[in-house]
């Protein structure tokens, strides 16, 4: 298992990650969770029995990489920030939840245990932004294109998802929790062969920045 690394404010901060959860369905309105289930209706995805989800999948899907191989051209990625919780702190940074679209169908955890959940390289301290993390905003790119566009308050928020962890006995060291997503812009191709998320803060003018590009492996000799 590749451990993590952030810049955190000039520092390097290490991270074996030992639990990696997914959340989905997870906006703050139920307007956009209901938008967010329809736009995975059209996919053939079936609705969940509860909101919000909670998706644990492997711990190496936890990756910071600058490519991510996919066994066909129906994967995209989706907008979202990340919790990292080290020995002394919990960190905000960007995430990028790679997701195969066909396998989907057929289970959502399933789908995420697909691909690979890709984390920026910087991290804020959660506790030098949460004064003001509604402002925050979280933007994607596929392609080159615009096809999300929101801010922190369209999501449950940090602080209820560490209630979630330590009533589940999880908010230890090496757990990274991934936020769910922002509703897409209606009509935009998600399937492209680049991705880039930001995460901006308004009041530094910071941004912390996740992008890779997706490369179609060779078919399989069999």
């Amino acid at each position: 298992m590749f451990p993590l690394h952030f810049d955190v404010g000039g520092r390097t901060v290490e991270v074996s990650v030992t639990t990696l959860l997914n959340a989905g369905y997870a906006g703050r309105s139920q307007e956009d969770v209901a938008a967010h289930v329809a736009e995975l209706a059209e996919l053939g995805v079936p609705a969940p029995t509860r909101t919000p989800c909670l998706y644990p999948v492997a711990p190496y899907l936890a990756m910071q990489a600058d490519v991510v191989p996919v066994q066909h051209g129906r994967t995209s990625g989706e907008a979202e920030w990340a919790l990292v919780i080290t020995e002394d702190d919990v960190l905000l940074t960007v995430a990028c939840d790679h997701t195969d679209r066909e396998l989907e169908v057929h289970g959502v955890a399933w789908s995420k245990q697909a691909g690979p959940d890709v984390l920026g390289r910087k991290a804020w301290r959660l506790a030098d932004v949460e004064d003001h993390l509604d402002e925050i905003a979280l933007t994607a790119w596929a392609g080159g294109e615009k096809i999300q566009d929101g801010t922190l308050a369209d999501l449950l928020t940090p602080h209820y998802w560490l209630e979630e962890l330590r009533a589940r006995g999880l908010a230890q060291p090496g757990t990274v929790l991934i936020s769910g997503t922002i509703p897409m812009t209606p009509d935009v191709d998600q399937f492209a062969t680049t991705w880039r998320v930001d995460l901006t803060d308004p009041r530094t003018d910071d941004t912390i920045t996740c992008t890779y590009a997706v490369e179609v492996m060779p078919e399989p000799v069999a």
